[in-house]
């Protein structure tokens, strides 16, 4: 029996990874985080629960990964520091994986393959195909994994650019010859299904660079993905020709140009890289800065410059602002802000859809259909989409002729076994999403964020009181401190009010009463502060009452 089980990447947009399991034998296809969603308070990433795959370490016979983005191998150090498994990747993808093994000390027990696309490498019993796929980065491929049961075609993240920067099309005829073959099984990207047409080219964004860098007369600084070496080109061709020097802002920008360039991804015009501290020897209308933060993360560099905290670089009235991405969902908000600050210090903001300054990496609709021509699968599980893809999906395809019910709706963790003829979800793994908040890897629960979110919409009162241990009588306080609630110094009345109740409750409590049961007195104490509080305020502040004996 043939198994896939997604732990990621499936009804959500972010922790892409699937298992290919034939005979107790598993193939790991990437193994990306998802950056945090708005309720998450203080959370970093999230990545996939590994315990199914270190539980059967000796089963893994290897990792092999679709493209270098974070969504597709950024939780790789969190799974290799507990499993040892070789990886296959491309070039710049095994290039992106090395910069961030060495940050976590990992580099030098990896193994690694690399592969060319259109190469066919042999991983345990998978025979597995690779085709190049047109994406935002470069090096993206497609899998073709033959099993005994059937061929299992991966689009990985997917465009058909008729003109890509880099030159090289999505390969047509690889997915082309899958299907004359025969695909039990199509795993495919379904970001924008929704979207009606083609995606344009991305050698569109770099003909509005072009007219925008005419018409500026100060500087051009420009907000992009650091991980989208093809716009990141552009970028460097255009201020070339328009006799711009480039200064690179964040430290993934600077390190992703790097490693592109080592490895012959990027091509640099002579002498067009300068330093930012070189900036003020130069004309305004000379100077280009390249610079993370097109999402409005608030401790990213245009986030910083946005708000005039940067320590090295500030707007300028007249500095024309390209912001070349659009907004992930979720971080709308945060965009908008961005752009808000930049016009209120006097700069020009270019964005989409006010200009073509961003194209996406993921097919749209008619894309949809051309690579389900190609393959023509006998089942379909679409990945890197929510409900509503899914559902978007099945209703293209099922104008096409295509049975509904053989497109696979799976959610996270549970198992599709296939046959070669039928394919029935049967169980689900343990497994799950594990948050990782600083050097805590799953020691945030849900209980905690209910915490946080309590605290971060009504704050937090603690009251201090110290008590004889052998009466019980209070001899020090109720000392209350409040914080994200109220205002101490302003609501001296409010807060001498609690501190009387609290006085009364304990008194009520102790009457008749030599044995008392802290933990009940707390309960009552807090209680009985909540329904005060709530019906003076209107708010239900965390209240943590510390009985401390004397």
């Amino acid at each position: 029996m043939l198994r896939i089980i997604p732990l990621g990447g499936v009804t959500e947009i972010g922790k892409n990874m699937t298992l290919v399991e034939q005979d107790g034998e598993i193939l790991i296809i990437d193994c990306g985080l998802m950056f945090p969603e708005e309720g998450m308070l203080g959370v970093d990433i999230v990545i996939n629960d590994f315990r199914y795959l270190i539980e059967r370490r000796d089963q893994v016979r290897g990792i092999i990964l679709t493209h270098g983005h974070e969504d597709h191998i950024g939780a790789l150090p969190y799974l290799l520091r507990d499993l040892d498994a070789p990886i296959w990747g491309t070039r710049l993808t095994l290039g992106l994986v090395n910069a961030k093994l060495a940050e976590w000390g990992l580099a030098a027990h990896a193994t690694e393959h690399t592969i060319e696309a259109g190469e066919r490498v042999q991983i345990g019993p998978f025979a597995v195909d690779t085709m190049h796929v047109s994406h935002s980065i470069p090096d993206g491929i497609g899998l073709g994994i033959h099993t005994r049961h059937g061929t299992i075609a991966h689009t990985g993240d997917f465009k058909f650019d008729p003109t890509p920067v880099d030159g090289r099309l999505t390969d047509f005829a690889g997915f082309e010859r899958l299907g004359n073959e025969g695909v039990l099984l199509l795993i495919t990207d379904t970001t924008n299904v929704e979207r009606p047409g083609y995606v344009p080219s991305e050698r569109i964004v770099g003909q509005t660079f072009h007219e925008v860098f005419q018409r500026a007369e100060r500087r051009v600084i420009i907000a992009t993905f650091s991980s989208n070496i093809h716009r990141i080109q552009q970028v460097l061709d255009v201020s070339a020709a328009h006799g711009r020097k480039v200064a690179l802002l964040g430290r993934s920008m600077a390190s992703n140009i790097e490693i592109a360039r080592e490895l012959g991804y990027l091509s640099v015009p002579e002498d067009t890289l300068i330093t930012v501290p070189e900036i003020e020897y130069l004309a305004a209308n000379q100077v280009t800065i390249l610079t993370t933060g097109s999402q409005g993360e608030p401790l990213s560099a245009l986030s910083l410059m946005a708000t005039e905290e940067h320590k090295r670089v500030r707007i300028e009235a007249g500095d024309t602002v390209i912001i070349s991405a659009t907004p992930i969902p979720g971080n709308e908000d945060l965009v908008h802000r961005t752009i808000n600050h930049l016009f209120r210090q006097g700069a020009d903001v270019v964005y989409h859809p006010l200009a073509p300054v961003h194209v996406s990496g993921h097919a749209y609709q008619d894309e949809q259909k051309m690579m389900f021509s190609l393959v023509r699968p006998r089942f379909v599980m679409p990945f890197h989409g929510e409900r509503r893809h899914v559902a978007h999906y099945a209703r293209i395809v099922q104008a096409m002729g295509f049975p509904s019910d053989r497109v696979i709706r799976i959610e996270p963790g549970e198992v599709l076994e296939l046959d070669g003829e039928s394919a029935r979800i049967t169980g689900r793994i343990d497994g799950g999403a594990v948050m990782v908040d600083g050097l805590g890897v799953g020691d945030v629960s849900h209980v905690v964020l209910r915490d946080r979110q309590h605290l971060s919409q009504d704050g937090i009162l603690v009251a201090v009181i110290t008590v004889d241990r052998t009466t019980g009588k209070v001899v020090a306080g109720p000392e209350i401190v409040s914080r994200g609630f109220v205002y101490v110094q302003e609501s001296e009345s409010l807060i001498e009010e609690a501190k009387q109740r609290i006085h009364r409750e304990l008194e009520a409590l102790q009457e008749g009463d030599t044995t008392l049961d802290w933990a009940a007195i707390k309960m009552d104490v807090r209680s009985s502060l909540s329904k005060f509080l709530y019906a003076v305020t209107g708010r239900q502040p965390m209240i943590i009452p510390i009985i401390m004996e004397a």
